[in-house]
């Protein structure tokens, strides 16, 4: 959980909003199939269904400058040009999480686990 003191009043973000908009930003965009995790076993990556996509991405803390940065774990369409969906993939999510909850994204990590047929 984030929390930000203002003038105003202190702020609390639960990781779930940060993990739900990350990972509707990143699946909103061109080529991407879903969010991945890996099981436990260390098996396959498995691609996540939309109410479990958020353990795909992994939110990690500034308490320094109340940033946060992110980590997302993603599968893509065969095909696709994996710079450029990576590129699109970053700028969806730190515009989408700032415009969404005014935290500012220090930086957005994207790992492409699998290609989908």
């Amino acid at each position: 959980m984030l929390n930000i003191n203002r003038e105003s009043g202190n702020i609390s973000i639960d990781n779930e909003v940060f993990t739900y908009f990350a990972g509707e930003a990143a699946t909103s965009c061109f080529g991407v199939k879903g969010m991945v995790a890996c099981s436990k076993e260390g098996g396959p990556w498995q691609l996540l269904k939309r109410e479990t996509m958020s353990k795909g991405v992994i939110v990690k803390y500034d308490d320094d400058n109340d940033s946060i940065s992110l980590e997302l774990h993603i599968g893509v369409d065969h095909g696709v040009n994996l710079a450029a969906v990576s590129s699109s993939i970053i700028k969806e999510v730190k515009y989408k999480l700032e415009t969404a909850t005014g935290v500012p994204v220090k930086s957005v990590d994207v790992f492409i686990d699998t290609i989908i047929k």
